[in-house]
């Protein structure tokens, strides 16, 4: 496999990358808030509807392997589950961790689903140190 900037290409489906700039276009409000007021600031950088395999994931961060996924009641329709569980077992034999958001905690517990996603960069990360210092930088200013 290739490598760029010490990180393994993923495959992907070319046919998905229109129909992924389109979902960028037309991002959900939750997507929306969770971007513009924490991701799109956050120190590592995050990516908006990613192309990974035959999947368009939600956000996607490449250095810690982290793929974040926000979920309204469409995903917890029996069959959307099942269909989700085995899309995020597919993603994880690339080595990537999914981690599920509903929008309501978006909502009620906006900082709170900051300070989770930012526990899960930091875990992810190879040099991951110990001290307190939080990457949370986009939330914190944003909640003044």
């Amino acid at each position: 496999q290739s490598r760029d900037g010490g990180r393994e290409m993923l495959n992907y489906n070319k046919d998905l990358i229109k129909y992924a700039k389109e979902l960028r276009n037309n991002m959900t409000p939750w997507e929306i808030k969770l971007w513009n007021q924490f991701l799109r600031s956050y120190d590592i950088r995050f990516q908006r509807q990613k192309v990974i395999d035959n999947y368009i994931v939600d956000f996607y961060c490449a250095k810690a392997k982290l793929i974040v996924e926000l979920d309204g009641g469409v995903h917890y329709i029996d069959k959307q589950q099942i269909y989700d569980e085995k899309r995020s077992e597919k993603l994880e034999d690339y080595g990537l961790k999914v981690i599920r958001i509903c929008n309501l905690e978006i909502d009620n517990n906006f900082y709170e689903v900051c300070s989770y996603i930012d526990r899960e960069v930091k875990k992810s990360l190879p040099q991951s140190s110990d001290d307190d210092s939080s990457l949370v930088r986009g939330s914190k200013e944003n909640k003044r």
